[in-house]
Parts: C-alpha cells; structure tokens; sequence
C-alpha cells in the first residue's frame, strides 16, 4: 500500500438515534457508496464489518505506510460528507507524516475526529 487507504465501516448506525435509513440501508452503506461515486481520487477505498466505533456512526479509518493515522466519525452518509473526507485524504496524501496542518482541514471534517494513531 502505497497510497493512503480509507478504510469504512459499512455496517455503521445511519445516525445516533437510528440504525438504517428509510430504505433499511445502513449510513456505513450508503457513506461507502457515496465515498465511490464521488470520483476517481489516488485513495484506496475498502470496506470492513465494524471499526468497534458504533456511537460515533458512519466511521472510517485513515491511514498510508509510515504516516499518523485517524478514526473519524459522525458523518452523515451524504456526497458532501465523502467530498470533504477525500479533500481531507488528498491533503494527507501531500503530507510526509499525516499531519496536515488546520487551516487545510476542509469544514466538513472539523469536528470528527475520534482518535489520532501514531505510525
């Protein structure tokens, strides 16, 4: 693995309150889909059963060879949501040890960190 890998948890609650959507999809789902559909981006997208993250809903896990990783969560499982984390991502990608400076952070990631892992 060369470049950065997001790693999302496809089984995560829809939100705090609920587990799915109206439709029965789970926000972990509908976040991996919406994560896909948002273009090609230099990040390996995967999906796992549970990040063990289950009150911070629609979670994902960043990390690239040799660099800090993070959990993130509280996500809606939306386009804007996959467009601000794969922003996040190309910014990560450019850094030399995953620590991308906050005035870089876009607006939709602020606020959704869990956990910050040293290399």
């Amino acid at each position: 693995m060369d470049q950065p890998r997001l790693t999302v948890c496809a089984t995560c609650r829809f939100s705090l309150d609920e587990r799915e959507d109206e439709h029965g999809v789970r926000g972990g789902a509908l976040l991996l889909a919406a994560l896909r559909a948002a273009g090609p981006v230099d990040v390996e997208v995967v999906e796992t059963e549970c990040l063990w993250a289950c009150t911070q809903h629609c979670t994902v896990h960043l990390q690239a060879p040799g660099k800090t990783s993070y959990l993130l969560g509280r996500f809606a499982p939306t386009a804007e949501a996959a467009t601000a984390l794969l922003a996040y991502v190309a910014a990560y990608a450019d850094s030399a040890e995953g620590a991308v400076p906050y005035r870089q952070w876009p607006e939709g990631v602020k606020g959704h960190f869990i956990a910050r892992i040293p290399a």
